[in-house]
């Protein structure tokens, strides 16, 4: 089992590539490895590293590295982001995609062959060191293809799907047999229609990236005190297990944190201690890796409120009461780690074709098939998900420790009530 955290740098967010100080770093590393973490992520800012699509700044690379190093000197590994892409709301794309250079960045040809170039450039960089887990391909770049975003740009299920295989394929050729793979925001699960789906998700890519926000509507509809609050990211971990083929395939809880004022502060130490342990009882799960290391500083404008305060420490690097709490979950792995017991029962999840997955709102808060789990969950049943169209595979179940399928209706009958 992996703990870490999602590094924000305490000194100028990650406008710190800008004015790098390796000191500070140094010093916010010092606090993460306190906790007891074993790995950091870490997002370069895509403009600031790429400017043209032909140069990647060498300068932006040495300091890339010297963050790796210092945080091998810390016993950390470091997982590393592309394409940023989309951060804490803002969007940073470089000048040669948008404006007068405006290009679709998932099918104009020029546009993905830049990117490629840009993902091995950082691969081929960090493949030897030992500390380096992999590539992610950028953070919640979907988010870019579709509603709601102001001014997305369009791709279909196949496009997205090709343009996944082609820079996960970039990372692997910079850096063979690392742990690359790609993540997305809850539309891939949750949202009719979204381009890029479950199946990409679940299906490309060394592991299944899991990004849990309550803020979602599910803190809005059922309280942040619920069970359905506390049991969300244990939920989308088994959703996401469902979705791959193979049923040993490693699911990694990339982003979880408590959003104020759907958690408030007060609660978020309760908050984490429940998400952690809910989510530790998931049979497949790789790893936990928590947004984030520091809060936001206040000095800089213009970001969401929930933003400036999900940090583990403050950006005096003084630890917060979810902080402690991720500090107590890990050391309490290390001396008796939790027990990961194959789940009996699953619950049944019919979308229709598996490729687009056109009826997936059904596993978003207040939809039928969420409702149906949160119910088996408050029974204490722990259900796993299961696809309609290996339901009755006995193989599949059996490789799953499955003994028991149940339909979204029977959870509504006698035996479940």
């Amino acid at each position: 089992m992996r703990f870490g955290v999602n590094y924000t740098p305490a000194r100028g967010w990650f406008f710190h590539w800008l004015d790098f100080d390796l000191d500070a770093v140094r010093r916010d590393l010092d606090s993460i490895a306190g906790l007891g973490l074993d790995h950091i992520r870490v997002f370069p800012l895509w403009p600031v590293f790429q400017p043209n699509r032909n140069l990647v700044r060498a300068n932006a690379i040495r300091d890339l590295l010297a963050v790796v190093d210092a945080a091998a000197e810390r016993g950390l590994d470091v997982a590393v982001d592309g394409l940023q892409g989309h951060l804490s709301s803002f969007d940073f794309r470089p000048s040669w995609t948008v404006s007068w250079h405006r290009r679709n960045m998932f099918t104009d040809p020029d546009v993905v062959a830049g990117e490629a170039f840009y993902l091995n450039t950082l691969a081929t960089a960090l493949a030897d060191r030992p500390n380096f887990l992999g590539m992610t391909l950028g953070n919640e770049v979907n988010q870019f293809s579709d509603k709601p975003h102001p001014d997305p740009d369009p791709v279909g299920v196949d496009e997205a799907e090709s343009w996944l295989h082609r820079l996960l394929a970039a990372c692997e050729d910079g850096a063979p047999g690392k742990f690359h793979t790609h993540c997305a925001y809850d539309a891939v699960w949750l949202q009719d229609g979204h381009p890029f789906t479950p199946a990409h998700a679940a299906r490309i890519g060394a592991a299944t990236n899991v990004h849990s926000w309550v803020f979602n509507g599910t803190a809005q509809r059922y309280g942040g005190d619920s069970a359905a609050t506390a049991h969300y990211a244990e939920y989308q971990v088994e959703l996401a297990a469902a979705w791959a083929t193979d049923p040993a395939h490693p699911v990694w809880l990339q982003e979880v944190g408590a959003p104020a004022p759907h958690i408030p502060a007060e609660r978020a130490g309760e908050f984490a201690a429940a998400t952690v342990a809910n989510a530790l009882s998931c049979p497949n799960l790789w790893g936990i890796t928590w947004w984030c290391s520091h809060d936001v500083s206040r000095e800089l404008a213009d970001f969401p409120e929930l933003e400036y305060g999900l940090g583990l420490f403050t950006n005096d690097n003084q630890r917060k009461p979810a902080g402690q709490a991720i500090a107590d979950a890990v050391a309490a792995q290390k001396t008796a780690p939790a027990q990961r017991i194959p789940r009996k029962t699953a619950l049944v999840l019919d979308v229709g074709d598996e490729h687009t997955a056109p009826a997936r709102s059904t596993c978003g808060p207040g939809g039928e098939f969420f409702e149906a789990w949160l119910r088996l969950a408050r029974q204490g049943a722990r259900p796993a998900v299961v696809r309609a169209s290996v339901a009755h595979d006995a193989e599949h179940l059996a490789a799953r420790g499955i003994s028991e399928v149940v339909h979204v209706p029977d959870v509504w009958s006698s035996k479940h009530a």
